[in-house]
């Protein structure tokens, strides 16, 4: 059997060695009065724009149009007194012609010291080769930045799971399917945002740093400002300070922002994360289930062009209208057991025991049939789908039910087990919201880490009036990965949050440094 220590030590070992060739050529350079690393190159177009603009040339067909284009080298190979060479911008990809009769034997030389990573400027005319490549017939090149690491094996990828999230900067560069996953969560997000701008709300910005935790059920991140000499906390969520917009005046407002949970990670969790959360005066839940719909089909559409996304081998529509069913009703459906947050609690923990569902003894009926549906019900909802009507216990900012004291006008979005998006016809009573700040303060004394604390200025606000409104949270993340089709919220995020990286400062040493 092979042993993994000695391959890594090899692999190292390789690295080294084309490291310190790499800086014998960098040092070779800057003696012949060539800078590797010059101040700017002057392009005309993108190489997407220029496969856009030629792309039909026929094969061998040659033209007198120069253009000056810049990209990554990421293939390289010699033939005779010619060289080919593929190159690499965001946009797309060309191919270098470079003839030793048109750039002469100096450059020619040169462009042989060239290594896959290398940054290139050429300028040139375009042509399509014999077998109908588009290319640029090289006159001129310019080294735009020297690379001394080599690029991961073409065939081999980067394939170990940690590196590509730590060096994402190489991960893009050879990674297709990276490329495209970060792609879609651009136009997601612009599609959300245009669809939102379109419909008259008001994008806005909200602090990061809080003086109390509240907005949602999470352990923050708390940090310390010096001059004020006051504790802070990273935000948890947008809530309730795009409400106080609404009690302003401000009909619907929207904002796209990350928030911070000081809480685990997994597959679906990072500890910062990007909500949009968007208000409407006037409206109540079911208009934020509509909303919800378009934003999320029209996502897709934007993204990928359909609103049928592949997710672990089975295809999902996103095709609206999408189901409504309440929390008792899923559960019902789906364990064969009737809960209700009036009933009692001893019955609720039964429950639960049957399910082997553990729980704490502070919690009431309707905390105890949260959990059950969340731990149990869920999972099983692969559709996209409304669940709506949950128990007032667990809604703090929700308004009470119209027809069900014990329930709250609340809904979560669940699709392929996951919850996408959280929202409510929102609570605008003073009187009854501060009784529940109060609640959660008690739990949070009793050591709940996720119990927020009594913001006593929204109450405030609430009391000035706000208007009937309706509430939406998206996870944007989660959203992207349902869109693109992947499984972990990793690849979702450039940079997602990782163990600290250990680094040998001898590696970082360079010569006459």
């Amino acid at each position: 059997m092979t042993d993994p220590s000695h391959d890594d030590d090899a692999g190292r070992s390789r690295l080294v060695a084309e490291r310190d060739h790499r800086l014998s050529k960098l040092s070779s350079l800057r003696d012949e009065g060539i800078d590797p690393y010059p101040v700017r190159f002057d392009r005309d177009r993108t190489l997407g724009e220029l496969v856009e603009e030629f792309g039909n040339l026929g094969a061998g067909e040659e033209t007198d149009i120069s253009v000056k284009v810049a990209g990554r080298v990421m293939l390289r190979r010699g033939h005779g007194k010619l060289f080919f060479a593929t190159v690499r911008d965001h946009s797309g990809e060309i191919q270098l012609f470079v003839s030793k009769a048109v750039v002469g034997d100096d450059a020619f030389d040169r462009f042989d010291t060239v290594d896959l990573g290398d940054w290139l400027g050429v300028e040139g005319t375009v042509m399509s080769t014999r077998k109908g490549e588009l290319s640029v017939r090289v006159e001129r090149f310019e080294l735009l930045a020297k690379a001394l690491l080599p690029l991961p094996d073409k065939w081999k990828g980067l394939s170990d799971v940690d590196t590509r999230f730590r060096q994402r900067y190489v991960d893009l560069i050879v990674n297709e399917d990276a490329r495209r996953v970060f792609a879609i969560r651009s136009a997601v997000v612009a599609s959300i945002r245009n669809s939102l701008l379109e419909r008259g709300f008001l994008e806005v910005e909200t602090p990061m740093l809080h003086d109390i935790v509240g907005g949602a059920a999470a352990r923050p991140f708390s940090t310390h400002h010096n001059s004020l000499d006051i504790d802070l906390y990273m935000r948890i969520a947008l809530e309730l300070h795009l409400k106080r917009l609404i009690v302003a005046g401000l009909d619907r407002v929207f904002e796209i922002g990350r928030c911070f949970r000081n809480e685990g990670l997994d597959t679906r969790h990072n500890p910062e994360f990007t909500m949009l959360e968007a208000y409407q005066a006037f409206a109540d839940y079911h208009d934020m289930m509509d909303l919800t719909e378009h934003l999320v089909a029209a996502a897709a559409e934007a993204a990928i062009g359909t609103m049928i996304v592949e997710l672990e081998g089975r295809s999902v529509d996103l095709t609206p209208p999408w189901r409504r069913i309440t929390v008792a009703d899923l559960i019902r459906e789906s364990l064969g057991v009737t809960m209700h947050p009036s009933m009692p609690v001893t019955e609720a923990r039964a429950a639960l025991d049957d399910a082997g569902v553990e729980y704490r003894d502070e919690w009431g009926s309707g905390k105890l049939m949260d959990v059950l549906y969340d731990d149990r019900a869920q999972h099983d909802v692969f559709e996209p789908t409304f669940v709506i009507d949950y128990p007032r216990e667990v809604s703090p900012l929700a308004r009470p039910h119209r027809d069900d004291p014990h329930l709250v006008e609340r809904f979560e979005l669940i699709v392929a087990g996951r919850e996408l998006a959280n929202a409510f016809s929102e609570l605008n009573d003073p009187v009854d919201q501060l009784a529940r700040f109060e609640a959660g303060a008690r739990a949070k004394a009793q050591g709940d880490p996720e119990a927020g604390d009594v913001d006593y200025d929204y109450v405030r606000a609430l009391e000035y009036g706000m208007p009937p409104a309706g509430g939406l949270g998206i996870g944007i993340d989660r959203l992207v990965m349902l869109i693109a089709g992947v499984t972990s919220i990793r690849e979702v995020i450039l940079f997602p949050t990782l163990r600290p990286e250990q680094f040998d400062e001898a590696e970082f040493r360079f010569p006459d440094a």
